[in-house]
């Protein structure tokens, strides 16, 4: 190229950059280009459970945000209770098969779903529905019964919880999703998605012999996070829980609580719980322990929300 013929290219080139420059500038200030991100929490109310998960998860750019063709998932419902769908014991069996099927539409090689339950665990995988609408969906259900389906590792950020025996599932698998249902607890005052890690752990009754809020915090710090934390507020448990003592019990809603951040999900539960019943969130105190392990922030305030009404 001729030294006039690179000249004259390198100008054009320059004011060409200046207007698109100004282009965006003025574009800028006019608000007509915006720059979207995920929220960091979003609250879902009046439909389905199938209906609020596709419009929670899209809020977050959909579900291939997190499963990648191949990868072998893991839902965690709270399967702990051998009662149906209607007392709001297990978090609900339509919003897990939904889970299941997003997580194929996704190209997922296998999703598997446990939880180490209270009550015989046959029994509460079938009596729950979440078997039936698993397996109808695709996905695996596996076992948790027994200590050989876990294995030890340290909780190296635990204050009073140095290591625990995990199910391997969770251990194994690319990517996972916490699925509780929201819902009152006598010992820990609420089980939402820092309680339902105790269905990961072989070990239960460490936690209620050493110190039951700290231990639930102190697990939530394993290193392999949830990609979400879905809670289940279609039909909730506002007392007599964890597993209730009749439909009674409970009070449907119709709503979704999806955030990646475990102490907002949980803090924001206890907000919406106290529409139903008063529930001092100081009482849930795994959950500023949470806080305090750096785990998330029940700080609402400083978090973008974004709620949907169906």
């Amino acid at each position: 190229m001729k030294r006039r013929d690179f000249l004259l290219t390198t100008a054009m080139t320059s004011v060409a950059s200046m207007l698109r420059f100004d282009k965006l500038e003025a574009a800028l200030k006019n608000n007509t280009i915006s720059v979207s991100s995920a929220p960091d929490l979003v609250a879902v109310m009046g439909g389905e459970p199938a209906v609020m998960l596709d419009r929670a998860l899209a809020k977050f750019g959909g579900i291939k945000s997190f499963v990648k063709k191949g990868q072998i998932v893991v839902l965690k419902p709270n399967i702990g209770w051998d009662k149906t769908p209607d007392h709001a014991a297990d978090t609900n069996p339509d919003l897990v098969a939904a889970m299941v099927k997003q997580c194929y539409s996704a190209g997922a090689k296998r999703v598997e779903v446990f939880d180490h339950t209270c009550n015989q665990w046959d029994r509460c995988y079938v009596n729950s529905g979440i078997k039936n609408a698993v397996e109808s969906a695709g996905g695996i259900m596996i076992p948790a019964n027994d200590e050989s389906f876990f294995r030890t590792v340290a909780i190296p950020n635990g204050v009073k919880l140095k290591q625990t025996a995990i199910h391997r599932s969770l251990l194994d698998c690319d990517v996972w999703f916490n699925m509780p249902i929201l819902k009152n607890h006598g010992g820990a005052k609420m089980t939402i998605s820092m309680k339902n890690y105790m269905g990961i752990v072989w070990d239960r009754e460490y936690f209620h012999r050493t110190d039951l809020q700290q231990c639930i915090a102190d697990v939530c710090t394993f290193h392999k996070r949830p990609a979400l934390n879905i809670v289940d507020a279609y039909r909730i448990m506002f007392q007599n829980g964890p597993q209730g003592k009749s439909v009674a019990d409970t009070a449907l809603l119709k709503t979704l609580i999806v955030s990646p951040d475990i102490v907002a999900a949980d803090a924001a539960s206890v907000k919406f719980f106290n529409q139903v019943r008063k529930m001092n969130i100081n009482e849930v105190s795994h959950i500023q322990m949470g806080q305090a392990l750096h785990l998330g922030t029940e700080d609402l305030e400083k978090l973008r929300i974004d709620r949907i009404k169906i």
